[in-house]
């Protein structure tokens, strides 16, 4: 067995080189941000009488639609200033009945802006960065599950089932998707809230309305981020960043909450800023076209049914993300992402791969590094036409240059932490003998060593292409990699 090094080789060190980090944009109003960072990190946890918070909101609203009808033309910004001014108002002539505490004035002045202008009595928690999921069991049961692994239950969002239903249809408005609701002729409704977060919520179908929340901590990271992460290590920052410039179509695939859109939103930074590309989702995850740092994205996001049919049967207003693949071929791309991949739009996505054009990237969920070609298939049996096995494997070997996959190792349950982490990159090489792809290996875990993340194995293929793209494919030969040291693991660890 090879001793494994404590520190990595000293010539990989100044591998990565500090990129441009785009900065945040500011929050449309500054006095109500401000608030909720106070709030959220020195003031004492204060309970909010919501049935007072909607009274003060309520009347707030109706000020407002008045002053909209004399000032129709007044911009966003002064309209929420000017309800700023009438909640404070409101606020304070209640707080001086009850003798309330500056900071019970101030959680209620946030709260009824949240009701507002935000999302009510969920904002908080979409606030809080630490929160990674929020999973909603019925308008009384919410718990908060953070990066660490630790779940804990908070407050109700909403009083009754039908205040919770109105809390998700006003999301869905406010999220600019009018044609989506939920009501128990449309059970289900999936979008993407304002800040990124994704929301699945089922009414209808059980005892209570569920809905979960899922949070993009980590939103506009690129690949030098994700190795202060620990995702990647410098020499496969460098790998993964030439076959983005080299124009190689990548599929990154992975277990659920791996990871894996957090790692596209780091690759597509490797695009020139110049670079048209069209983003392809059922949901904007991705947010390229407001993160400021490209240019020329065309973004198309599918729509869902008004729940009645067309004469051929089609489900009326529907647009799919293969609806969406024919016009966008036709809008001068240079390239394509198809976001994540959960069924029959498997099809759009391997089009993407195969139209001709290269540095194409997707996503799609898979179990292990072995098995993405199986779950492929198995989603082209889902599609229209019950697509066969074969041609899956086919479009595979003709579409795809790489798997990038990223894997999740989590020992919350015995005191340690979620790890995040690419194990494996193979290399798609065209049909093997048994008629599935046929792969390289060039990334992969030495598990004799301890270690669960990738490290560099052997040369592509098209290690040329990568040499012009301006990889040095003599880091390629570190066998360790550039890891400091083995995963700390408290399962499974070498010591």
């Amino acid at each position: 067995m090879h001793a494994r090094p404590l520190h990595p080789d000293p010539t990989v060190a100044p591998v990565a080189q500090e990129r441009a980090h785009q900065a945040n944009g500011a929050p449309a109003v500054a006095g109500a941000a401000s608030s909720t960072q106070v709030l959220g990190s020195a003031a004492p946890q204060i309970t909010v009488d919501y049935r007072v918070a909607r009274e003060i909101a309520s009347q707030v609203a109706r000020q407002r639609e008045e002053l909209l009808k004399t000032k129709p033309g007044m911009d966003r910004a002064s309209e929420e200033q000017r309800c700023l001014n009438w909640i404070a108002e409101a606020v304070a002539l209640f707080s001086d009945a009850q003798a309330m505490t500056p900071h019970e004035d101030e959680a209620l002045r946030r709260s009824v802006y949240d009701l507002l202008f935000r999302a009510g009595r969920l904002q908080p928690y979409l606030d809080d960065e630490r929160v990674e999921d929020i999973i909603v069991q019925g308008p009384h049961e919410v718990w908060l599950d953070y990066g660490d692994g630790q779940r804990r239950r908070v407050g109700p969002i909403a009083d009754s089932e039908e205040e919770l239903l109105e809390l998700l249809r006003e999301l869905a408005r406010s999220s600019g998707h009018s044609e989506r609701t939920i009501s128990t002729a449309n059970p289900t409704l999936a979008l993407s809230l304002p800040d990124g977060s994704r929301l699945q919520a089922v009414t209808g179908l059980g005892p209570m309305t569920y809905a979960v929340i899922r949070r993009h901590r980590i939103s506009h990271a690129n690949l030098d981020d994700l190795i202060r992460l620990g995702t990647i290590d410098p020499i496969l920052r460098e790998f993964l960043g030439a076959c983005v410039r080299a124009e190689k179509n990548i599929m990154i695939a992975g277990k659920q909450k791996a990871g894996k859109t957090t790692l596209l939103r780091a690759m597509l930074k490797e695009f020139d800023p110049e670079c048209r590309f069209a983003t392809i989702q059922t949901e904007d995850e991705l947010f390229c076209h407001t993160g400021g740092y490209h240019r020329q994205v065309v973004s198309l996001i599918g729509r869902e049914s008004n729940g009645e049919k067309d004469a051929t049967g089609r489900s009326a207003g529907e647009v799919t993300l293969l609806d969406l693949m024919h016009p966008a071929l036709r809008m001068s791309l240079e390239r394509i992402v198809v976001g994540e991949v959960r069924g029959p739009e498997v099809v759009a996505m391997m089009q993407a791969l195969t139209n001709g054009s290269g540095g194409n990237l997707c996503t799609i969920h898979a179990r292990r590094a072995d098995i993405v070609f199986d779950r492929i298939a198995e989603l082209y049996a889902l599609a229209q036409g019950n697509l066969s096995e074969q041609l899956a494997y086919r479009q595979s070997a003709n579409g795809l240059d790489f798997i990038v996959y990223v894997d999740m190792t989590d020992e919350t349950q015995i005191g340690g932490r979620r790890h995040r982490y690419v194990s494996h990159v193979l290399e798609v090489t065209g049909i093997g003998e048994t008629g599935r792809p046929a792969t390289n290996e060039i990334f992969a875990p030495a598990p004799e060593w301890g270690e669960l993340r990738a490290v560099p194995k052997m040369d592509p293929a098209c290690i040329d292409d990568l040499r012009r793209a301006g990889f040095d494919s003599g880091l390629l030969h570190h066998p360790y990699g550039a890891w400091p040291a083995p995963l700390p693991l408290k399962v499974g660890a070498v010591r």
